[in-house]
């Protein structure tokens, strides 16, 4: 999906509706981290004025949007799996064998189909490498970047998942969150249960009624309005750092399921899959993935935009 042109749209039953949700309601495919950054830049304009995501477009209000592309990892989720997104995909290999290849997944691309998703990572590779029979062996959040092992023989998966029920694979992440993180705040330890919105949407909270969950976090750096975390998983529930964050009082920059306001505007989700360790041929091995540009642009800024 693309744009090679400016589109100038006129509101009309939409009045009264929030900016990003009229974009996303045209711009379909288009995460919601890019429209926001769109509006950020002020590539969209209303009437020929800047205005912030959360404005409530009147009836006769003149929207510009501007020329825009999807990118690859966006094209193998929309509903096909494209040559460029598997040649990306290998590209971002940290590691790779006859048995196991390591991803620096990009993020915004998901790791496999499901919930209106086509294809993922691993369909991906599964189209352009059929010969190879291709299995996660963990996931990652589709907005989430960095270290994802997939498996290339169903030995080595087997292998893998025995490891993870030993307690003997090990993940760093890296994270921004809003608001300065109390000093003496080093673990959550709170379960989390899964339940689905009235639109059909799924998400996570804190519940007695939940799986049991912790998160181990140490400070990186404070960084103004915001803090730079290191999060260490010791269980993998669905979207655990994200909602173990937020309950906290801290959600993760560009989180938008957890976070309100200028943290949800954020132009990604800062949360990228930093270091895994796992065992391969009776070795452990550490794989590490480097960080994303935005963290160290977020660190020269020292606070979110």
């Amino acid at each position: 999906m693309k744009s090679r042109q400016v589109t100038i749209v006129e509101v009309d039953a939409e009045q009264g509706q929030r900016l990003d949700n009229f974009l996303l309601a045209r711009l379909k495919g288009l995460p919601r981290s890019r429209i926001y950054r769109m509006v950020r830049r002020g590539e969209v304009r209303v009437n020929g004025s800047r205005v912030r995501v959360g404005y409530r477009v009147q009836r006769g209000d003149q929207v510009r949007i501007p020329p825009y592309r999807q990118d690859a990892g966006r094209e193998a989720t929309a509903g096909h799996a494209s040559r460029g997104a598997y040649e990306e995909l290998l590209s971002t290999a940290v590691y790779h064998d006859d048995e196991l290849i390591v991803l620096d997944k990009p993020s915004g691309m998901a790791v496999h189909g499901g919930s209106g998703v086509s294809f993922g990572v691993v369909e991906t590779l599964r189209r352009f490498d059929p010969a190879t029979p291709y299995e996660l062996v963990h996931r990652i959040d589709r907005d989430t970047s960095g270290c994802l092992a997939v498996a290339k023989s169903r030995r080595a998966l087997l292998a893998m998942h025995a490891e993870f029920r030993r307690g003997n694979v090990k993940k760093r992440y890296d994270l921004v969150v809003a608001g300065c993180w109390p000093s003496g705040l080093h673990t959550v330890d709170e379960p989390l249960e899964r339940y689905v919105l009235a639109s059909g949407e799924r998400r996570v909270r804190v519940s007695r009624a939940g799986e049991p969950a912790r998160t181990d976090f140490a400070v990186v750096e404070a960084q103004g309005n915001s803090t730079w975390l290191a999060a260490y998983p010791r269980t993998g529930r669905t979207h655990q750092i994200r909602v173990h964050a937020a309950s906290s009082g801290h959600p993760i920059l560009g989180d938008d399921k957890y976070a309100h306001g200028e943290a949800q505007a954020y132009s990604r989700l800062m949360l990228h899959a930093s270091e895994l360790t796992l065992t391969v041929r009776d070795k452990p091995m550490r794989f590490a993935a480097p960080l994303p540009e935005a963290f160290e642009a977020l660190r020269k800024r020292g606070s979110p935009p």
